[in-house]
């Protein structure tokens, strides 16, 4: 249990903390160059946090040449960092079941049946997602509107992942726990949520799909 307290206390520093997500949004390993570029900040700073967030079991580090090059004269061997796959049991990003419960019981009042459910998270995501959209200023630039989606996103619990230009998945489930006997039910609920977000935003380039996958939610984005 101390371990993983102090795994979470490595996060206390916001740059530390803006290193640690950076590393989560990305498909593949990060060198500290890239890192250092995304936050604006020095390479070795870099480095002094990405290396105490790998003693802390947070990332997990591998060493390689980057280019594919090798031999004589391929350069020197990059250290390279990734999320960890170790388990800490207060996890991260948090887990939202009590949102999953709230929801649950507002279904519950309008009558307890999954339509019931889908129509309180999508009225949630909906709310959420405005609240983002003027913090941003109201902003209908669409690259920004998108940001503004990525960051409602991660305030609901989820791991958006922006896969190219028209697609973002979700690298994770905030109600994982939940799934086991009722997933259709907490996949739908998931989908009508992040519907909510898009009209929230009035962003409707967007649109949700359902499409369960390993390690990550079933609900994707996908741009007209």
């Amino acid at each position: 249990m101390e371990r993983q307290v102090e795994s979470v206390a490595t996060l206390a520093d916001p740059t530390r903390r803006a290193l640690y997500g950076f590393v989560l949004g990305q498909a593949g390993e990060v060198s500290r160059d890239q890192a250092a570029r995304a936050l604006r900040i020095s390479r070795p700073l870099a480095a002094f946090h990405l290396d105490k967030l790998a003693e802390a079991g947070l990332l997990e580090v591998a060493y390689r040449r980057l280019g594919g090059r090798s031999g004589p004269g391929a350069g020197r061997t990059s250290k390279l960092y990734r999320r960890s796959s170790k388990e800490v049991e207060v996890t991260l990003p948090a887990r939202r079941y009590e949102l999953a419960a709230r929801l649950l019981v507002e279904a519950i009042e309008q009558g307890g049946s999954v339509a019931d459910l889908e129509r309180a998270a999508e009225d949630w995501g909906s709310r959420i997602a405005r609240e983002a959209r003027g913090r941003a200023g109201g902003n209908r630039d669409k690259a920004q509107l998108t940001r503004t989606l990525l960051d409602a996103l991660r305030s609901a619990g989820f791991e958006p992942h922006k896969s190219g230009e028209d697609e973002i998945v979700l690298r994770n489930c905030p109600f994982s726990a939940l799934r086991g006997g009722s997933s259709t039910m907490i996949c739908r609920m998931n989908a009508a949520l992040c519907r909510g977000l898009v009209a929230g935003l009035d962003a409707p380039w967007w649109s949700v799909r359902l499409e369960p996958g390993a390690g990550r939610c079933c609900a994707v984005f996908q741009a007209a």
